[in-house]
């Protein structure tokens, strides 16, 4: 693919700041830039001159102008970031699936960390840790005042080393401290597993490196166990994105040869570009194609099994570039709830050798041409978390709630009335629920046989009846104010 596309730094498509981000590793300088405007610039330098000289105390230059690149850059967008050096080598990381840490994927909420999810089997995850809570302090630092990248920082560390975390949570209104023990994180992005006798679930927590190769070794595993397969469910819940060429490869497993899986659009020529179902777009290195080996492997039998795929609000980016072009292509049933709708696209530029700007360059596109940005992937069949509904999905955090969000691109955008009325109902109902014994609060595990999403999908690809959701409709996008 590099000699027939041009693209400025590294492709980047993820959802959470301090979690996993997608990456096409391509470099290029940009030759034109735009003219510089003096005016402004020499009122910048003015500020910067008479800080030095008038604030109370000295301070530090260099502090004073990352401060002033990442303000600027953070005002744009709630994907668009300056990476220093320390803050460049940990997104780096992010994408190898292996890191020094506590375990946690995480956002911002009113000023705090707040925890997307503990990665299982993490020190987090052992802590008992939960999605939700809220990190005020770190060791002896208030978290409030904090960048994102700040906390990530205080929280990783050297192996074997302690971190105490504060914790409030909302839902059993307490406060309480967690003392974590660092450790090599290494996440497992796949699982794969026969639930039923011809019935595959293969559940994909994030887009990495490896996940790739893990995700073809598991089926080839599985169809040589059973080569009479009948269905497949692919489960992107909760998947908050990864690697741009990991998801044009998982969609290719599933996908005729040559199809548009996903474009991209912008201002500048090197952000218009089309990924198809082909090793060229995805291929890391030119001898190595595992999804030309599970095609070999298993006669092509997943290009071709009946399928269903699991989504809900917590699925982005990376994910829903996978449920676009699968049900675009009507190729699969889209299942679940609508996804967040993080269709941007972040360039990785190098600014030195160890520092880079990662800039929203490009909105990117399903097959049939949709923008998802801030609106998501509407499902074929909604269905809600339990038999009961789904009473908390309306606090899941989405790209419309994020602040400066980038607007879809495609026509008018209408604000969501009823939004805040579900979330305070939804918020009583938690309050209620915070009363119960633990053991009744924890939703059942994903693929297990209380999933209730899961026994819908499979009772699908039987041709039995679904319950589809009594409430959910399709959201619309919100406007960005």
């Amino acid at each position: 693919m590099g000699q027939k596309i041009k693209i400025v730094g590294w492709l980047s498509i993820g959802v959470l700041a301090g979690a996993l981000t997608t990456i096409s590793l391509q470099t290029v300088a940009r030759a034109n830039m735009t003219p510089l405007p003096l005016e402004e610039l020499q009122q910048l330098a003015a500020v910067f001159s008479m800080i030095k000289s008038d604030y109370v105390e000295p301070v530090d230059e260099k502090k004073l102008i990352t401060d002033a690149i990442s303000g600027m850059v953070s005002s744009l967008d709630p994907h668009s970031q300056y990476f220093d050096k320390k803050s460049y080598k940990e997104f780096r990381e992010g994408t190898t699936g292996k890191f020094v840490g506590v375990g946690i994927e995480i956002t911002m909420e009113e000023g705090l960390v707040k925890v997307v999810s503990p990665i299982e089997g993490s020190p987090a995850d052992r802590a008992g840790m939960k999605t939700n809570d809220l990190i005020t302090k770190i060791d002896d630092t208030a978290v409030k005042g904090l960048t994102l990248n700040e906390a990530v920082s205080r929280m990783r560390g050297e192996p074997n080393t302690k971190v105490i975390l504060t914790i409030f949570r909302k839902d059993e209104s307490r406060s309480f401290p967690v003392t974590i023990t660092r450790e090599e994180i290494k996440t497992v992005s796949v699982k794969a597993k026969e639930v039923e006798p011809g019935y595959v679930w293969v559940r994909l927590s994030q887009f990495q490196e490896r996940t790739v190769d893990d995700f073809s070794q598991k089926l080839i595993a599985i169809y040589k166990q059973d080569p009479n397969l009948k269905g497949v469910v692919l489960d992107l819940r909760n998947d908050p994105g990864g690697l741009l060429d990991a998801a044009v490869a998982i969609s290719s497993a599933f996908l005729p040869d040559n199809v548009t899986i996903v474009s991209t659009n912008g201002q500048i020529a090197d952000s218009k570009f089309t990924f198809k179902a082909s090793p060229e777009f995805y291929q890391r290195r030119s001898n190595d194609d595992p999804i030309s080996q599970l095609s070999e492997s298993t006669h092509g039998a997943f290009k071709k099994l009946k399928m269903i795929v699991l989504v809900n609000e917590g699925s982005a980016s990376a994910s829903e570039i996978v449920a676009g072009a699968l049900q675009d292509h009507k190729r699969a049933t889209i299942m679940g709830s609508q996804t967040f709708g993080k269709g941007s696209v972040q360039t990785v530029r190098p600014l030195g050798p160890d520092t880079a700007l990662k800039i929203t360059t490009a909105r990117y596109y399903t097959p049939s041409g949709r923008s998802i940005q801030a609106k998501g992937i509407v499902p074929d069949v909604l269905v809600d978390d339990t038999l009961e509904g789904s009473p908390y999905a309306v606090l899941r955090t989405r790209e419309a709630d994020l602040d400066k969000h980038l607007n879809s691109g495609q026509g008018n955008e209408t604000k969501d009335l009823e939004r805040d009325k579900a979330r305070e109902l939804a918020i009583q109902k938690l309050e209620i629920e915070s009363k119960k014994p633990v053991a009744e609060r924890r939703p059942p595990e994903y693929g297990s046989a209380q999933d209730f999403q899961l026994q819908q999908a499979l009772n699908r690809l039987k041709g039995l009846t679904v319950i589809v959701s009594k409430t959910q409709t399709e959201r619309p996008a919100e406007k960005k104010e």
